[in-house]
């Protein structure tokens, strides 16, 4: 879902901790090195249903006109 961002809803993000983006969701695989320093699966961060990930992983409101929400989002 495609949200037109104005400064009402900037506010409001930011006064109810809005979280949308894919480092908050449950399914998004950071791919973080292990102890031993290796990445798993060549080390990209992915979403681990296949979606991409390009459009919603920047937490930051400013200096975007939208918000492209997943549908298949859920809070770690």
């Amino acid at each position: 879902m495609i949200q037109h961002l104005d400064d009402r809803l900037r506010e409001e993000a930011r006064r109810y901790r809005l979280v949308f983006a894919c480092p908050d969701c449950a399914s998004f695989d950071p791919a973080e090195p292990d102890r031993d320093g290796v990445a798993p699966a060549g080390g990209a961060p992915r979403c681990s249903l296949g979606f991409p990930i390009a459009p919603h992983l920047s937490q930051d409101l400013e200096g975007r006109d939208e918000i492209v929400f997943c549908k298949a989002f859920e809070l770690r």
